[in-house]
């Protein structure tokens, strides 16, 4: 069983290293505005599996570092957090959600309405776009 619940902003860094940017340093994976986000995280049998970060600024909503343990992955969990992160948004005022997504999981993305909005560009080697879906 899945919990999702709040959590600070360093709880996310130990998975957002370990799964999105292992060979960089540490302080790489956090965010100049972590303070003002809203962080949740994927808890099993009080473990944590999968983090998130939400920032609202108006009605406009940005997800950001999300990651799940990589022997956590394709068993729903990401799916559970993404769609706490969209109630969340709409809970907070916001019409839009937008990502910088890596094209390896632009599928997952686009199974939430969201469609890339941007042309392709790169974060080191690896192949990015803005998605974005009105909520």
């Amino acid at each position: 069983m899945i919990t999702i619940r709040p959590i600070a902003p360093e709880q996310t860094y130990p998975l957002r290293h370990a799964v999105l940017w292992p060979d960089k340093p540490f302080d790489y994976v956090k965010v100049e505005n972590d303070a003002e986000g809203h962080h949740y995280g994927a808890f099993q049998a009080d473990e944590l599996v999968a983090v998130i970060s939400l920032f609202v600024e108006g009605n406009v909503a940005r997800f950001r570092k999300f990651a799940a343990r990589p022997d956590r992955q394709r068993q729903g969990i990401g799916t559970q957090l993404m769609n706490h992160v969209i109630a969340e948004a709409r809970r907070l005022g916001a019409s839009t959600l937008w990502c910088d997504a890596r094209l390896d999981a632009a599928d997952f993305y686009r199974r939430f309405g969201m469609e890339a909005v941007s042309e392709v560009f790169y974060k080191g080697p690896i192949p990015y776009a803005q998605f974005s879906v009105t909520l």
